[in-house]
């Protein structure tokens, strides 16, 4: 796409901070599956985590989510991108789901309000790096560069 910047300058700093965001899925999620431990896997309880409400299949599903995005950081050469822009629609798509069904018996990941908030903005911060850590060769920078200066 060549709306999508190439080979921003800012492109160590946007991976660092995927990075990060990988970083704290997984230390919510371990944090979690230490204060669930003992509950039922899709429990309804008052459990929370950072203020946020969890339980262990939550907490589970994070310590993927975030494994994935720090080996994906770890990998690097746009797969990086790749799965941040994917797991950020995806992490939306529940977050979104969550608060439809916070006050319902189908809340089966124990969301609040906290975590639909949070679990939004994880979301657009792995978008946003996903959209500008994309690294090419010079050809696409080029391109990218004429479409910019199109707009």
């Amino acid at each position: 796409m060549a709306h999508t910047p190439v080979n921003h300058p800012a492109r160590p700093i946007f991976r660092a901070i995927g990075g990060l965001t990988g970083l704290y899925l997984v230390a919510f999620g371990v944090v979690g599956l230490i204060t669930s431990a003992g509950n039922e896997v899709l429990a309804q309880d008052d459990t929370t985590v950072f203020g946020q409400g969890t339980n262990l299949g939550f907490s589970l599903l994070s310590v993927l989510l975030g494994g994935a995005v720090l080996a994906g950081t770890a990998i690097g050469r746009n797969v990086d991108v790749m799965i941040n822009q994917w797991l950020a629609y995806v992490i939306m798509a529940l977050s979104l789901a969550g608060l439809a069904f916070i006050r319902t018996e189908v809340n089966i990941f124990n969301f609040s309000v906290a975590t639909v908030i949070v679990l939004m903005v994880i979301s657009l911060v792995l978008l946003m790096v996903g959209m500008y850590g994309k690294v090419g060769t010079e050809e696409e920078n080029e391109a990218w560069q004429k479409a910019r200066l199109v707009l």
